[in-house]
């Protein structure tokens, strides 16, 4: 008889990790059917775990905010000691997360090797920098993995009012085929430049397709100061929740975008995405994978990629990862995608 465990998982990155996180609690899940998944999370991203069927609950720790304190970060490391976990698993690799597994008092604790203070984990997981996020996550609770195995979509669950808000949405759109275009990212060397974006929005519109920009509140004047250029397009740019989000792709052919949580998104709503690499490239691990879903980028450069997440501005002040790799590529390659 299968012994019901309590399990913690630790991550509190950003959006795009977070999705890339749902497949192992996915397959956690299948592993410990009868068990229950607790997430710490950040609050921008609750929406992503507390809408997965996977997860029984959600811890929210809001680190850069109202927790931001080292008295707030002892008072949680205290009240997660007190939920009993018998197992903590932690993709993320901060010193707060590995503390909060030392001290949580859960007799297994498995992160990577390459988390800050690694050692006080009692399993330790190599981090196999070439490989897929999804596949390294994946490797915490199993190692027997494939190049097929690991290729699990994420998932969230999508509710009826969802439906019907996104529904509302979508009837006052100018286009019955639309692409979505995300030209937003909180990094600013993972930004395509407005003007490229505009040059494949005018190509979209001219193959006859709608435009519906989307992003996080950060986006909104970005997005609005496109949108309000062209007809057939429209900007949901920090109005949406995440499922929203995720409703509003899975109601479009296509999306283009950065690498960024959106590339993520469309995963889950499981449509063909162009991912635009300007700083970073997809040999980091965190690109689409789902079918027909390709990426684009400008790799003659010897600062090419200048790191992994990216900078407020190019370090060398030319951009040229970007301006070198022109909207007509782009635009080429998003054609190969569509529907005949």
């Amino acid at each position: 008889m299968e012994t019901l465990e309590k399990i913690l998982v630790i991550q509190t990155a950003f959006i795009g990790d977070a999705v890339l996180t749902l497949p192992m609690i996915q397959k956690l899940n299948e592993q410990k059917p009868n068990s229950f998944i607790y997430v710490l999370c950040i609050p921008s991203t609750k929406e992503v775990f507390s809408n997965s069927e996977s997860v029984t609950d959600v811890v929210v720790y809001d680190k850069r905010g109202s927790q931001k304190s080292l008295l707030s970060f002892i008072k949680l490391m205290f009240y997660i000691r007190s939920l009993n976990f018998s197992s903590v698993i932690s993709p993320h690799r901060s010193i707060r997360s590995t503390l909060i597994s030392f001290f949580s008092g859960a007799n297994n604790t498995v992160g990577f090797d390459n988390a800050d203070l690694s050692s006080l984990y009692k399993e330790v997981v190599k981090y196999q920098k070439d490989k897929h996020e999804v596949e390294r996550n994946i490797s915490l609770i199993n190692d027997q993995i494939n190049e097929k195995s690991w290729r699990i979509l994420p998932k969230i669950k999508i509710g009826s009012a969802v439906n019907t808000t996104v529904g509302n949405l979508l009837t006052n759109l100018k286009a019955t085929k639309n692409i979505a275009v995300a030209p937003g990212s909180v990094w600013k060397t993972k930004v395509y430049p407005k003007e490229y974006f505009e040059e494949i929005i005018k190509l979209i519109i001219s193959n006859g397709y709608g435009v519906v920009l989307i992003g996080g509140k950060e986006d909104s004047d970005l997005c609005n100061s496109i949108a309000k250029n062209f007809d057939k397009t429209v900007s949901f740019a920090g109005k949406l929740t995440i499922p929203e989000s995720v409703e509003v792709l899975r109601n479009c052919t296509a999306l283009v975008c950065n690498d960024s949580a959106p590339t993520h998104l469309a995963m889950i709503a499981d449509i063909p995405t162009i991912t635009i690499y300007c700083s970073t490239i997809p040999d980091f691990g965190f690109y689409p994978y789902n079918q027909k879903s390709k990426t684009v980028s400008f790799d003659e450069l010897n600062c090419k990629p200048c790191g992994i997440h990216g900078h407020k501005i190019c370090p060398i002040k030319t951009f040229e990862c970007a301006y070198k790799l022109k909207p007509a590529v782009v635009f080429e390659n998003l054609k190969k995608i569509l529907p005949a």
